[in-house]
């Protein structure tokens, strides 16, 4: 589980993930000028300490680097989500507290999620048929791009 990103680490992190590219330490350091005095080297400094400690990936441009995130902003949530939750001696307990915090948009987007992971579901009542356009649960993309490069990796019981 990560740390939570201190307060720089943040700010330098927010950045990559918003520009969603490569970054320099010299393009982070201007956007992060805007806002406060900071010097080059502790750009350079805090990316290097992201490095180390995963966060991102880099690669040699001359004598620089170029900097890239390893994951999203929204999987490093849900990772600190996940990590307090486990926490709790209660799970339930916290889920309903923290229910009870979310605005109503916040519970929109939570049963949105819920729907997207779980899939369609059918009742004897009303079936819903599963349409081939409907999002696919994140990761499965993945999944079968593993399955593509290795077609053996999964067969049945009699070795299919």
């Amino acid at each position: 589980m990560p740390r939570p990103l201190g307060e720089l680490e943040d700010a330098v992190m927010t950045r990559v993930w918003k520009w969603n590219r490569p970054v320099t330490v010299r393009e982070v350091l201007e956007d992060l000028q805007q806002e406060r005095s900071i010097a080059y080297t502790t750009v350079m400094t805090v990316l290097d300490n992201l490095h180390q400690k995963g966060w991102v990936r880099r690669e040699a441009e001359g004598r620089a680097y170029r900097y890239e995130a390893v994951s999203t902003r929204a999987a490093y949530a849900a990772a600190l989500m996940n990590d307090a939750w486990s926490q709790s001696d209660n799970p339930a307990a916290a889920l309903v507290a923290f229910f009870g915090m979310m605005s109503q948009e916040q519970r929109q987007a939570l049963r949105d999620a819920v729907r997207i992971v779980q899939g369609p579901e059918e009742t004897p009542e009303a079936p819903v048929a599963r349409q081939q356009e409907a999002p696919e649960p994140p990761g499965r993309e993945a999944s079968e791009a593993r399955q593509e490069e290795n077609p053996g990796a999964a067969r049945d019981a009699d070795g299919r």
